[in-house]
């Protein structure tokens, strides 16, 4: 008897075991960048104050209230 059919399904198995592994981490790598992205816009929206009805004004370069003496 060969054992040729055993070495060729092994090798079938592997690789075709191989590429779902691959793939499988290929998509949960784009779902965990999409929501890492979000994350982040939400937090510099959060931080610019979008969307929280603050307004933001402009500070002066020495910090001051803005009027000259």
């Amino acid at each position: 008897m060969s054992h040729w059919p055993y070495i060729a399904a092994a090798y079938v198995l592997t690789i075709g075991g191989m590429a779902a592994l691959v793939l499988v981490s290929w998509l949960r790598m784009r779902r965990a960048e999409a929501q890492a992205d979000t994350l982040s816009r939400s937090s510099r929206a959060q931080s610019r104050g979008v969307g929280t009805g603050a307004e933001q004004h402009p500070s002066t370069s020495l910090g001051t209230s803005g009027t000259l003496s």
